[in-house]
């Protein structure tokens, strides 16, 4: 087998051509990359053994933080990508559980607490320290779009969903009781984390060399969505509605991660919030390739690979996998190929690399 070919010498992005392959526009045998997020367990060592720059973390003043943001676009850029994507957003305190990380020793992963939420009742929403607007520090978006190499797009949105953010401020658990003990409380919470959002949005779509708008909100499980379908329609899908119609009066497309089973409100997400594309896929619940035959003459697929065999598969299977997925979607159209959920820090560097490797050297009906 050749040496793999990433990190690329000499890259060419193209987010123009990435834009029209998702959109329909353009055919495209070799499917553009995507992906929703790189972990800095994985982009460290990268950035550090393959690129041969020195780490540089989130330090407090901006010229740390530019040199860590320098790393960040290198990355994306020489893993073939034809843009850097980036989210941030809003402090909406919550309560976390920490517990030590066994993928990485001496670090903690940190877990929504869902059972206690950090309002519960009018008193707590009328203590909660909303964030505003006006004090958030937008430096790394900024400096990341306007840091762009020739040909790269930005590709950002606000961290969190409205689902996500709400459920875990009033716990997942407090949502459901509060759904039928105070539905004015929920209606408070989820009317004001909107707006916040909403605001956000408008403010980001204005910078320069944004491509598309590509917000996560996790609203499934294995089998079905966490809370009832006619929940998820009334409180949460305006939202992303509105979101999706900010993207699209600046001619943009709105693209949506969201993890587990949605297919209860998957004609929703289409026709009444307007989605351009649809991200995670977890072959256990419904593989991307069966998602593209329900749905890919209407929205983009993107990403696909399995995370379970990103994770525990040897380099060769995932290639086998990744090729597969990629002679499978890619003939239909509107596809991208990356992940199915985002590359954590339990994915082994080499998996990550074998799969970016596959996609750049695919041809299709060739034996690679």
């Amino acid at each position: 087998m050749p040496d793999p070919v990433v990190p690329l010498r000499n890259p060419a992005p193209d987010c123009e051509r990435f834009i029209r392959v998702l959109m329909g526009e353009e055919k495209a045998e070799r499917p553009p990359l995507i992906e929703y997020i790189v972990d800095d367990a994985v982009r460290q060592p990268i950035t550090t053994e393959l690129l041969g720059r020195e780490w540089v973390g989130h330090g407090p003043d901006r010229a740390s933080q530019a040199a860590h943001w320098d790393n960040f676009i290198e990355l994306w850029y020489r893993m073939g990508y034809d843009f850097v994507r980036l989210e941030i957003g809003f402090d909406f305190p919550r309560r976390r559980i920490a517990g030590e990380d066994p993928t990485k020793l001496g670090s903690q992963r940190g877990w929504a607490d869902e059972h206690r939420g950090t309002i519960a009742c009018w008193a707590d929403f009328e203590n909660y320290p909303w964030p505003d607007i006006e004090d958030f520090d937008f430096f790394p978006l900024e400096y990341v779009t306007t840091h762009l190499p020739a040909g790269m797009g930005f590709i950002t949105n606000h961290a969190g969903g409205p689902f996500e953010i709400v459920s875990q401020v009033l716990s997942l658990e407090g949502l459901c009781v509060a759904l039928y003990d105070a539905p004015d409380l929920v209606d408070a919470v989820c009317a004001r984390v909107g707006e916040l959002m909403e605001s956000f949005y408008r403010h980001i779509v204005d910078l320069p060399n944004v491509i598309a708008l590509f917000q996560g909100d996790d609203m499934g499980f294995r089998s079905a969505t966490l809370v009832s379908p006619e929940v998820l329609r009334r409180l949460f899908l305006p939202w992303h509605a509105r979101f999706a119609r900010i993207a699209h009066d600046q001619g943009i497309p709105y693209f949506l991660h969201s993890c587990g089973d949605v297919s209860a409100i998957m004609e929703d997400l289409i026709s009444v919030v307007g989605i351009d594309g649809k991200h995670s896929f977890e072959d256990a619940i419904l593989p991307a390739p069966e998602f593209q035959a329900r749905y890919g003459d209407r929205i983009a697929t993107l990403g696909g690979v399995d995370l379970n065999t990103l994770a525990a598969a040897s380099p060769q299977r995932v290639r086998a996998y990744t090729r597969s997925l990629i002679s499978a979607c890619a003939p239909r159209r509107r596809f991208a190929i990356g992940s199915g959920n985002s590359i954590p820090s339990y994915i082994p560097v080499e998996n990550y690399l074998t799969m970016l490797d596959t996609a750049l050297t695919y041809e299709a009906g060739g034996n690679q």
